[in-house]
């Protein structure tokens, strides 16, 4: 979904246009003026989908940024300005406050697990747990954090997951098949025990995926694919399963590559940014 049909829905949803506090009680001709100001610290996301939210409802509305996304914001920081009609101002305030918050909040979240991973060569990887329709905005502002894209979408890549293994015969021999035939297409393998990490490196997997296998069994198992990354083959290593925020920084000193985490997008409370207006 395209981020104008995301704002298209949002104001539909809300009635921005049949704002009928907004119509009765204060006058169509009256201008204003609003700043946008973080509450809390945090990393800011969201600045220009914000400005897209008050020009599609009146493109006469002017929007002045003061920070941009990817910033640090602390309490009190002045992010924008937005001046125009008072009563656009005024019914748009929802809707553009959805949009930044909840992406500042992703950025935020994001940004503490990569600061807890710092000092390792381990990256901090998003999933595809997002809200739909809401994906391309969520893994935006995963970047904006300091974090890196999992794959997008179901064509992007193969993940072969446990469900995947359940209903399939001959695994490794169906991997070389498929890497054979599209060689461009890179491959993970799900694994939760140390056979089905030997299949994986017996199919070439390009990325093992260890999910939910425990600091022990992780470390055994990360030390077997580094002992069989040999001869122009060494896949990356992804620890994945109920990560959070208390156990990223152990599990970013056993030596994957990278660590995905489903709570950055599909957990992450809402950053808490105010827009005061004043009339003018």
């Amino acid at each position: 979904m395209n981020i104008k049909t995301l704002i298209d829905i949002a104001l539909r949803e809300d009635k921005v246009f049949n704002d009928i506090t907004t119509k009765e009680f204060v006058g169509k001709d009256k201008t204003a003026k609003a700043v946008l100001i973080a509450n809390k610290p945090g990393v800011l996301c969201g600045t220009r989908i914000f400005e897209k939210v008050y020009k599609t409802i009146d493109k006469k509305c002017r929007v002045s940024l003061k920070l941009k996304d990817g910033a640090f914001l602390k309490k009190g920081d002045k992010i924008l300005e937005v001046t125009g009609n008072a009563c656009a101002i005024l019914s748009g305030e929802r809707t553009a406050l959805n949009f930044i918050q909840n992406l500042s909040g992703i950025s935020t979240l994001t940004n503490e697990f990569v600061k807890l991973a710092e000092g390792s060569k381990t990256k901090i990887y998003d999933t595809r747990k997002t809200l739909p329709g809401y994906r391309e905005l969520a893994k935006y502002a995963v970047v904006c954090g300091g974090g890196t894209n999992h794959r997008n979408d179901l064509s992007e890549m193969v993940l072969v997951k446990d469900n995947h293994i359940s209903l399939s015969e001959n695994l490794a021999d169906k991997v070389k098949k498929f890497k054979k035939k599209y060689k461009s297409i890179p491959v993970e393998i799900e694994c939760e025990n140390i056979n089905q990490v030997k299949h994986s490196l017996e199919a070439k997997a390009d990325v093992i995926m260890l999910d939910n296998t425990g600091v022990s069994n992780t470390k055994k198992m990360i030390a077997l694919i580094r002992e069989n990354s040999i001869n122009g083959y060494k896949p990356e290593i992804e620890i994945s399963g109920g990560v959070n925020l208390k156990t990223v920084k152990k599990l970013s000193k056993l030596g994957a590559d990278r660590i995905s985490v489903g709570m950055i997008t599909h957990s992450a409370p809402a950053l808490d940014i105010t827009l005061e207006i004043t009339i003018k």
